[in-house]
């Protein structure tokens, strides 16, 4: 599946959902069930700069060409926002990754309802993920 495909099945699953304050709280229920990352993965390298809350990413490669991308955060919303956007990502090519904008955040309306700081933070997070796939190109 591709990754243009993936964000419109994305689009597609959670637009089943009318309310747009519901489709935030299944995003975050979503990541709820996931394990915070161990001590020496919550390090400065993989903190990702511009966020307010804490938030890490780390990426890997796989002997297939695609890469996945694993979060975390020490807030339940921000967690589930960063991995819906890991979600969004992971599985790709680096090259499509580090090519691709976020537009299937603005057409399911999650940007319009989040402050402006949790909007920052979103773009920050897009911006490492960027940076994962661009780092993992290079060493490919």
């Amino acid at each position: 599946m591709s990754l243009a495909e993936r964000h419109q099945r994305l689009i597609e699953d959670l637009s089943l959902i009318p309310d747009r304050q519901e489709r935030l709280t299944v995003i975050v229920d979503r990541s709820r069930k996931l394990p915070p990352f161990p001590a020496a993965e919550r390090s400065a390298e993989n903190r990702v700069a511009g966020c307010q809350s804490a938030v890490w990413l780390l990426g890997e490669l796989h002997s297939d060409g695609t890469l996945t991308i694993r979060c975390d955060a020490d807030s339940p919303m921000v967690k589930g926002l960063v991995h819906f956007l890991c979600e969004a990502y992971t599985g790709a090519a680096p090259v499509d990754i580090a090519s691709t904008e976020p537009a299937f955040l603005d057409e399911l309306g999650l940007l319009r309802d989040l402050s402006p700081t949790r909007r920052n933070g979103l773009t920050a997070v897009h911006a490492r993920i960027r940076e994962l796939a661009r780092a993992m190109l290079k060493t490919a």
